[in-house]
């Protein structure tokens, strides 16, 4: 698993999506996401993801038109925002972020954060767009497993992923066997806990080890366990660095030592306590 940047995993609907894709949050919109998103397809990275909330949807769209890539050889996300969630709403947030990104279909659309009284009718125009073919796969965002389970009792589409907050020290597992149960893809946002806790001494001598960073060591971490990972970066030369995770393998001894750092620590918003 894992020996190349276009190496996929397959979603529970046949959808191949790439183990490592890039990241947009918090990258302005403009000559940053526009550089950082050429950078990475530079670099070799197929899959992008970006949200309506994001604001640079648009830069995104653009740089995949200037980079020559071919768009069937791409993965595009976005995720439908919290006050555009319900039926009607949610087809015309996808209809505009659609039309800023200037693609005739996205990949994966996502819900972005599980709004009380609201997802499920978001879902079923989920479930209208994927029918209509405008949308390759469709998933959720920061749900927990009673998310997830409300969701199950009936909807019609299964999501293909769940993309949550995840890395060394919030390794989600009863969230990771849930969807592996259920089919359902797993995926890292934050993977890199924003750079906090590059420090730990237990990452740092794993890397030391191997002779690669800390950052490479937790996508290698996340690619092993089967977790999709979106690490973000304006910087060409990490962008480059995060890729390279395809040259080396850790031991089962180094896993299950990063996999006991957790202490359920959220860097984050927590998807049963948020406000916005």
């Amino acid at each position: 698993m894992g020996k190349h940047i276009t190496d996929t995993t397959t979603l529970n609907n046949g959808v191949a999506m790439p183990w490592l894709g890039f990241g947009v949050w918090q990258v302005k919109e403009g000559s940053e996401v526009i550089d950082s998103v050429k950078h990475a397809l530079k670099a070799g990275y197929r899959s992008i993801d970006t949200a309506a909330v994001y604001g640079n949807e648009e830069g995104v769209g653009q740089a995949i038109r200037e980079s020559g890539v071919a768009r069937e050889e791409l993965f595009v996300t976005t995720k439908v925002w919290n006050s555009e969630q319900g039926y009607e709403s949610t087809l015309k947030a996808f209809e505009e972020s659609r039309s800023k990104l200037g693609l005739d279909y996205i990949d994966l659309y996502l819900i972005h954060w599980p709004v009380k009284g609201k997802y499920k009718e978001t879902w079923k125009a989920m479930e209208q767009l994927y029918k209509e073919k405008k949308v390759r796969a469709i998933g959720v965002s920061n749900f927990h497993v009673h998310h997830l389970e409300d969701l199950l009792a009936d909807c019609e589409v299964t999501p293909a992923v769940d993309q949550v907050e995840l890395h060394p020290l919030l390794s989600q597992r009863e969230l990771r066997q849930f969807c592996r149960d259920k089919g359902i893809q797993i995926e890292a946002w934050s993977p890199l806990m924003q750079g906090k806790k590059f420090d730990h001494p237990d990452l740092v001598e794993i890397a030391g080890k191997y002779g690669k960073s800390v950052a490479q060591i937790i996508l290698r971490w996340d690619i092993q366990n089967g977790i999709v990972t979106i690490p973000k970066s304006v910087t060409e030369s990490r962008i480059n660095e995060n890729a390279d995770i395809f040259n080396f393998e850790l031991t089962q001894e180094d896993i299950a030592k990063i996999d006991a750092l957790n202490e359920n620590q959220r860097f984050g918003a927590d998807p049963d306590n948020f406000n916005f």
